[in-house]
C-alpha cells in the first residue's frame, strides 16, 4: 500500500503515513441530531467508511471517531417545536441515524461520542486556553481570540480580512475581532445548561469536536474529515483551539469531499432542496446510493437525480446478476486456467489498490470492477463450464473489492452471519475438517459445492468465515 491522500491543509497529494506504525487515528465529523440526515450528509459518511475499509484492509488499526452534535442552537429550537426536551430529540435521531447508517452498509465507528458527554473535557480544554491567553472571558460568555494565534486561515488559505470579508458574522461588541467564536455561551432561559467556572452555559459547537477528538484518539491526529463546507469556519476553529492549546499539529491530514448539487446549487437543509437518506432508500437499493456516492471522485462534485440513481440500480443489478451466473456456472477442473484470465484478474487487484492509492479514486476502482464483470459475463456465456481456480479467483476479487467499496453486497466482514443451515453447516464442517488432515483436494470440492449454493468462504487468520452472494 502506497495511499497518497490530496491534504488540504498543504494544497497537494502526499504520501499517507500514520504517526504510530499500523494505527490509524480517524476522526470524522458527525451528524448533528436534529433531523433524519440527508444524502448530502450521506457522502462523507459513505465515503470516508469506505476510506476506513479500505485502510483496514491494508492490514492498519483504524480507531475511527464520529461524534454526534447534541446540543446546540438547532437541536433546542427542534426540541422546543416538537415539545420534547433536547436530549430526548438526541436520542430520537441518534437511533434513526444508525439505523438509516447500517441500512447503508456503514460501519458503526470505534467510538460515537456525544458533545454532552464530554463537558469535563470541554471545560478543561477551554480553561487551558484561557489561562495561556488565547481565550476571553465577557459576561458568562468565553471567546478564542483569532489575532492571538497566527496561523489561524491556514487551511482556508485566507487571511483574516479575506475570511471577514467572505463571512456572514453578527456584530456582537463584546468581541475583540469580529471572527473571535465562541468555545462557551452563558446560560439562556429554557436551554439546557451545566456549571463552569464562567456559570451556567453550555459549550459553543467547534470546541466539541477538538475536545473530544484529543481525549479519545490523543492531542495529534492521522485524519480529520468532513464536508467542504466544514473548512470555514469548523476545521479552521478546531485547529486553532486545539493547537494554541497544545502547541503541536493538531491533524496531520484534512480530507474534504464535495457537495452533491441540485439544479447545480449545493444541497443543504437551509436551501430546502434536499431529500433525506431514509426517503431515498424507500426508492433505491442502499448498494446504489453506495455506488452512487463512490462513482465519483471524493473531492468532486456530483448531480443528484433519480435518473443517476436509477444508472447506479441498474449498475447493481448488472454485478448482481454476474455473480449468480458465476455461481451458478458448472465447474470443470479438468479446463485449463487460462493464463490470460488468470494475467487479468491478477492485474484487477494490483489496479484497483492502484486507483484506491491514488487520492483515494473510488470512480477507477469501481470501472476496475466492472471490467471484471465483464470478464465473468464473457466467461460463462452460453453456459460454459469453469476452471474452479478461476471462479474461485474472480470470487476473491469480488469478495475484496466490496470489502472496500460495499456495493455488491457481501458486507464488510463485520456483521454476524445468519446460521447457516444444517446442510450448509455439515458441508463447512467438513471442508474445515479436510483442511486440518490436510486433503485440499476434498476441501476445495466442498468449497465450490458450497459456491454453487452461492456460500462463499474465506479463510481468514481467525479461521473460516462465510457469506452469502
Amino acid at each position: 500500500m502506497a495511499l497518497n491522500l490530496f491534504n488540504d491543509l498543504t494544497g497537494k497529494k502526499e504520501l499517507f503515513e500514520p504517526a504510530e506504525p499500523g494505527k490509524v487515528k480517524f476522526y470524522s465529523c458527525g451528524p448533528t441530531v436534529y433531523d433524519y440526515f440527508h444524502i448530502g450528509n450521506a457522502r462523507p459518511f459513505i465515503v470516508f467508511d469506505s476510506l476506513r475499509r479500505y485502510l483496514e484492509a491494508s492490514g492498519y488499526e483504524v480507531v475511527y471517531v464520529q461524534n454526534f452534535t447534541d446540543i446546540d442552537d438547532k437541536m433546542i429550537t427542534r426540541a422546543a417545536q416538537l415539545g420534547i426536551t433536547v436530549p430526548e430529540l438526541a436520542d430520537r435521531f441518534i437511533e434513526a441515524y444508525f439505523e438509516d447508517a447500517d441500512a447503508l452498509g456503514i460501519k458503526r465507528p470505534s467510538f460515537s461520542p456525544m458533545a454532552t458527554r464530554f463537558i469535563p473535557e470541554i471545560i478543561a480544554l477551554v480553561e487551558r486556553l484561557v489561562e495561556k491567553g488565547h481565550a476571553y472571558v465577557t459576561g458568562g460568555d468565553v471567546y478564542f481570540e483569532v489575532m492571538s494565534f497566527p496561523g489561524y486561515g491556514k487551511l482556508a488559505k485566507q487571511s483574516l480580512d479575506d475570511l471577514l470579508s467572505g463571512a456572514r458574522i453578527e456584530i456582537d461588541e463584546r468581541k475583540r475581532h469580529p471572527l473571535d467564536f465562541a468555545l462557551w455561551k452563558s446560560r439562556k432561559e429554557g436551554e439546557p445548561s451545566w456549571e463552569s467556572p464562567w456559570g451556567e452555559g453550555r459549550p459553543g459547537w467547534h470546541i466539541e469536536c477538538s475536545a473530544m477528538s484529543m481525549k479519545l484518539l490523543g492531542e495529534t491526529i492521522d485524519i480529520h474529515a468532513g464536508g467542504s463546507d466544514l473548512v470555514f469556519p469548523h476545521h479552521e476553529n478546531e485547529i486553532a483551539q486545539a493547537e494554541a492549546a497544545t502547541e503541536k499539529q493538531f491533524v496531520k491530514f484534512w480530507i474534504h469531499n464535495g457537495y452533491i448539487l441540485i439544479d447545480q446549487e449545493k444541497m443543504s437543509k437551509s436551501l430546502g432542496n434536499f431529500s433525506t437518506a431514509r426517503e431515498i432508500r424507500k426508492r433505491f437499493s442502499p448498494l446504489a446510493i453506495r455506488l452512487f456516492m463512490l462513482g465519483a471522485h471524493y473531492r468532486s462534485p456530483i448531480s443528484f437525480s433519480d435518473d443517476s440513481l436509477k444508472q447506479a440500480e441498474n449498475g447493481v443489478n448488472r454485478i448482481k446478476n454476474s455473480i449468480g451466473d458465476l455461481l451458478s456456472a458448472q465447474v470443470d477442473p479438468s479446463l485449463p486456467f487460462n493464463r490470460e484470465g488468470k494475467t487479468f484478474l491478477d492485474a484487477a487487484f494490483s489496479r484497483l489498490n492502484a486507483s484506491l492509492d491514488d487520492d483515494f479514486n473510488t470512480a477507477g476502482a469501481i470501472g476496475v470492477l466492472f471490467e471484471v464483470i465483464k470478464l465473468i459475463n464473457l466467461s460463462v456465456s452460453n453456459g460454459r463450464a469453469l476452471n474452479p481456480a478461476f471462479r474461485q479467483k474472480a470470487i476473491d476479487f469480488l469478495g475484496y473489492s466490496d470489502s472496500i467499496l460495499g456495493i455488491i453486497g457481501l458486507g464488510s466482514g463485520d456483521e454476524k452471519p445468519a446460521a447457516p443451515d444444517k446442510e450448509t453447516e455439515s458441508l463447512i464442517n467438513a471442508r474445515e475438517e479436510a483442511r486440518k488432515a490436510r486433503d485440499f483436494k476434498k476441501a476445495d470440492a466442498i468449497r465450490d459445492e458450497l459456491a454453487s449454493r452461492g456460500i462463499v468462504i474465506e479463510d481468514t487468520p481467525k479461521g473460516a468465515r462465510w457469506k452469502k452472494f
